[in-house]
């Protein structure tokens, strides 16, 4: 702000003074409110390491608190609601140093996506230490190349799945402190793996407390104002992307967890809700240029896309750049200097909507030309992320695969030592096939959200007490249980369940894609969708996929049409 009525101060508040401690802050010609604290006689820092910290500003219409908005760790003490700032700069024993060089970027990605919080087998928030030491080395022996971390900015609200933040440059604390993030990243980098970050950069949590909010009295410090400012869905604010604070907000926030943490790439949540000002609820999206290119177009958001991919692969040539849109953009994966997004990804996002429309019909209502335009149906050299299912499947409300499949026959005939049931049989065998063909012909990277290569039972539901909307309609919690928000890796690893069959189909999967990378083959031709048969044959790069959908039908001595002649080597799943 460049109003000269209002008095800022920092405040600070040690372990040892219960009232803040504070520092007046000026304005410099541009407008920039700053400070600047010598150290004390003894070299030591004048805010101690740990302390509270918060923007206090005299305003004409009152006093107000802020986190600031460049915070880099923020805690919610107990009994307290609000969030509070720590100022965050550890001796430099503690201060945690790389050891391990980032891997190189794979031609072909494949993904786990995973939560910390809820990666224990036990009705806990789980650690960055702990998914470290347990989670990270089973996602190697799985045969994943990168890891997809969610959640990683500091959230107020548990329950939003990492999507409200509050805190845009800290890490969340609920998992631990930031030397521990690095240490989590560092053993990624040993093991092989990328790690991508979740970023959100669509919306900002509402909260005014310890949020950007409001931060300085007003609604349009770093959002739009009236309604425009207001995700009417999502209940968060949206940034002016207009603005130039906000540009420099927003791209030092990218730069900083590539710098600081050393990730190796963003999955950028929401990006259709950036680019359009209807933000592509309600639409229908037919591929006609209009829609893309109109008044609806929000020009100052694919700018900063642009800006932002142009910052990343500038800085950081080999880093990854994956962008969540469902509208199909034209020029979303083109390089920024050809004059596109920049993107070096797009989530294929429609085959997981497909699968489930498949689910809830019959076998024999299935057509194999759909599933297969589906899978297919992309940008002509534009690079996919495909998966069958993901966070948003497992989500309360919905179900996952498995689920769609197995229902409730999944707590009673999982177990070796019991007759199997036609449903389970069916299950199995389905959810084998869903997810080898998406990965077989659906894109050049693949993606599993964790838990469900095994057919995780059941749904997420983080711990949530009762809840009033803005209508006034009042939603239940659940007793704020942690129970449906773990994974149970354990049943993946019982060898006396049939989880763990479908596991190891999971592993085989993706060591037959490192050992071939036919996902990034050039050579992609579908020689068969026989409607009658439901059989799908296709040539992805060296290989011949075969999938009989058939729900009664075995076929012997199938011909099967091969573009290269030779001898070829039969392996049945």
């Amino acid at each position: 702000t460049t109003d000269t009525s209002i008095c800022i101060y920092l405040a600070v508040c040690t372990f040892l003074k219960v009232e803040p401690q504070l520092h007046h802050i000026k304005m410099d010609d541009y407008g920039v409110w700053e400070i600047f604290l010598p150290n004390n006689a003894d070299g030591s820092s004048a805010i101690p390491h740990g302390s509270r910290v918060k923007i206090r500003m005299d305003t004409p219409s009152g006093v107000k608190d802020s986190i600031s908005a460049w915070i880099k760790f923020s805690v919610q003490a107990p009994g307290e609601i609000p969030f509070n700032g720590i100022y965050y700069d550890p001796p430099e024993e503690e201060k945690y140093v790389f050891q391990h060089p980032q891997p190189k970027r794979p031609e072909s990605l494949r993904i786990y996506e995973s939560h910390i919080g809820m990666s224990s087998p036990e009705p806990k928030i789980n650690s960055y230490a702990n998914f470290r030491d347990e989670v990270l080395p089973r996602i190697k022996r799985l045969g994943y190349n990168a890891v997809q971390i969610m959640a990683i900015q500091e959230h107020s609200y548990y329950a939003s799945f990492g999507y409200h933040v509050t805190n845009f440059f800290a890490p969340s604390s609920r998992f631990g402190t930031p030397e521990d993030l690095k240490s989590l990243i560092d053993r990624a980098h040993e093991l092989g793996l990328l790690v991508l970050m979740d970023i959100v950069h669509s919306h900002s949590s509402n909260n005014t407390l310890d949020g950007l909010n409001g931060f300085d009295g007003t609604d349009t410090h770093y959002f739009h104002g009236g309604p425009r400012g207001h995700h009417w869905m999502w209940d968060s604010r949206l940034f002016n992307y207009g603005s130039w604070e906000v540009l420099r907000f927003l791209l030092s926030n990218a730069r900083w967890w590539l710098e600081e943490y050393k990730f190796d790439g963003f999955r950028f949540d929401g990006v259709t809700s950036m680019m359009y000002t209807h933000h592509g609820l309600q639409m229908t999206f037919t591929g006609n240029y209009g829609e893309y290119f109109g008044f609806a177009t929000d020009v100052d958001a694919v700018v900063y896309l642009m800006l932002v991919n142009d910052l990343i692969h500038g800085l950081y040539p080999d880093a990854v750049s994956i962008g969540e849109d469902v509208s199909g953009m034209p020029t979303f994966c083109i390089p920024v200097p050809d004059g596109g997004v920049g993107f070096d990804y797009r989530l294929h996002m429609a085959v997981a909507d497909k699968w489930i429309e498949l689910l809830k019909q019959s076998d024999e209502s299935w057509k194999m030309g759909d599933i297969v335009h589906t899978l297919t149906n992309r940008r002509w050299l534009e690079k996919c992320v495909t998966y069958a299912e993901s966070h948003d499947q497992a989500l309360v409300g919905d179900k996952t695969i498995a689920f769609w499949l197995m229902d409730k026959d999944m707590y009673d005939f999982m177990a070796l030592d019991r007759p199997s049931t036609p449903r389970i049989d069916r299950g199995i065998a389905l959810h084998k096939m869903i997810r080898l063909v998406t990965m077989g012909l659906g894109g050049e990277g693949y993606l599993n959200f964790m838990g469900n290569e095994f057919g995780h039972p059941e749904w997420i539901d983080f711990p949530r007490g009762p809840q009033t909307l803005p209508t006034g309609k009042v939603l239940p919690g659940n007793n704020n249980s942690y129970d449906k928000c773990r994974r149970r890796f354990d049943l993946g690893d019982a060898d006396f369940l049939r989880y763990r069959g479908m596991q190891e189909f999971d592993q085989a999967m993706q060591h037959l894609e490192e050992k071939y990378g036919f996902m990034t083959s050039e050579h992609q031709y579908v020689s068969r969708k026989h409607e009658e048969d439901k059989v799908i044959i296709f040539e992805r790069g060296d290989l011949v996929f075969v999938f009989n959908f058939h729900w009664s039908n075995s076929f012997f001595d199938y011909r099967v049409g091969c573009s290269k002649p030779g001898k070829y080597k039969l392996d049945s799943v």
